[in-house]
């Protein structure tokens, strides 16, 4: 996947991301890390004080090359470079965030497959980096000094100034040991499978719940650079659904590459979708009388029966576009403490500043365990409405949200719904992809609409299979 470069456009709803080697490349990347090494060690006045950036990576091949590159740009520009490694996004999160790092980078793409990668970039308090120094970085990307404030190239370091690359596996170790410390249960009357997507949660998610006394059946644990993502994970969980039906466990945790989200599996081998996860967590929150605001956040993707489900229990739900960036802020604006995605990206703002697989699968283990309820039985007061979404890989993702005719389609499905459901035509953030999603009362009539939008785009030559 190819990122289009016009100034500017570099980071998305979800940071800088595309086909690896292209955009990102070495000199992308290397040229990011000049950016922040020079911004940051401006900033230091005292002497002897020194900026510090701590980088974390997922598991493709191409995240070496890329994490080398930023921590060579940030040295030279005479900041410190601090290497986590392999370690999901919200590990890089917490570590930035409590040991006074001045902001970190995550090299990820997600659940992309692995000829993809990303640059996340993570401020001081774990967010998401604000858009003035973004902005910077874009500017510099571009070439375009004088938006800096700058008549030639940025000054390297030199002399004592040149920064330092160092190993920080203490790092990952403290957010290891800080999701321990968040379970107020032991889980050795638990059976539980987890399914590491072969990515970043590879090594510490197994760690976590075997310290916690869970009995495991591990999958994609065998990350070899190519294979995050295929064939396993959460946007793939047919072989965790196998695991748990043919070793009768209790659950399964499917991560996605980046481990920043969480889908599970009940006994019975039925898919928990992350507007069910939301909904067990708004619940467990409210009883504890630690539900922010007696809401949540979800987006426009959130399917319709949970903010009617919620408001049975006396809980409100915000929508917001689709993106944890619009979550995030959402919540802080609102003083709530749940929000997520259906995508099973779920931020506790209680304990993260950003989604976390892990946490959120230790949540329900907590709930699970303290209720002695099987999740199956935790989800059930929600009955999901039929909800179908399709993507279609496009030649331009603007053009097709200006299509006549696709509108066209769009308004006579909507007509035909009369207020019985949703139509959700959206450019990704993420990929040169639209999404069609179509939720209604039946689950054929959800798949005879999708087709009929989906064939309108394909019929409008905005396909490569038109």
């Amino acid at each position: 996947m190819q990122k289009t470069e016009r100034p500017g456009t570099y980071f998305g709803t979800d940071g800088f991301r595309g086909e690896a080697g292209i955009a990102p490349s070495s000199m992308q990347a290397y040229r990011i890390g000049r950016f922040l090494g020079w911004h940051y060690a401006g900033k230091k006045r005292e002497p002897g004080e020194r900026a510090r950036i701590v980088i974390g990576k997922d598991t493709r091949r191409s995240s070496y090359m890329l994490e080398y590159s930023i921590a060579a740009g940030i040295a030279a520009s005479g900041a410190d470079a601090y290497m986590l490694h392999v370690i999901p996004t919200p590990g890089v999160a917490y570590v930035a965030s409590r040991e006074g790092f001045d902001c970190g980078v995550m090299i990820t793409a997600s659940h992309n497959p692995y000829s993809d990668n990303g640059i996340k970039l993570i401020d001081s308090h774990g967010e998401k980096l604000g858009e003035e120094v973004t902005a910077g970085v874009e500017a510099y990307l571009d070439g375009d000094l004088g938006a800096l404030g700058l008549s030639g190239e940025l000054p390297y370091a030199v002399g004592d100034r040149v920064g330092c690359i160092r190993d920080h596996a203490a790092g990952r170790n403290r957010y290891i040991g800080y999701l321990i410390s968040l379970a107020a249960h032991s889980y050795r009357h638990l059976r539980i499978g987890l399914d590491c997507a072969n990515g970043a949660s590879f090594g510490i998610a197994p760690a976590v719940f075997r310290a916690l006394g869970a009995e495991l059946f591990v999958i994609g644990d065998t990350p070899d650079g190519l294979n995050i993502n295929e064939g396993c994970g959460s946007t793939k969980p047919d072989r965790l659904r196998s695991l748990v039906l043919t070793h009768r466990l209790d659950v399964g945790f499917a991560f996605d590459g980046d481990a920043d989200r969480c889908l599970a599996i009940d006994a019975h081998g039925r898919l928990v979708s992350g507007d069910e996860i939301l909904y067990i967590l708004a619940r467990r929150e409210a009883a504890r009388g630690s539900l922010g605001g007696n809401a949540i956040v979800g987006t426009v993707m959130t399917n319709s029966a949970l903010p009617e489900a919620l408001a049975e229990i006396g809980i409100g739900l915000e929508r917001t576009a689709v993106g944890d960036r619009f979550v995030y802020e959402r919540m802080l604006d609102r003083g709530l403490t749940v929000g997520g995605e259906s995508s099973g990206h779920i931020i506790l703002r209680k304990y993260a500043t950003t989604g976390d697989g892990l946490l959120t699968a230790m949540m329900l283990a907590e709930e699970m365990t303290e209720t002695k309820r099987p999740l199956a039985a935790l989800v059930s007061p929600l009955k999901l409405y039929p909800e179908r979404t399709e993507s279609l890989r496009v030649r331009d993702r603007e053009a097709v949200l200006r299509d006549g005719r696709v509108s066209a389609v769009l308004d006579a499905v909507r007509a035909e719904l009369d207020g019985a459901g949703r139509v959700i035509l959206r450019a990704s953030g993420t990929e040169p992809c639209v999404r069609v999603t179509v939720e209604c009362r039946d689950a054929e009539a959800c798949r005879t609409y999708i087709g009929r939008i989906t064939d309108a785009i394909r019929k409008g030559g905005h396909t490569d299979d038109t």
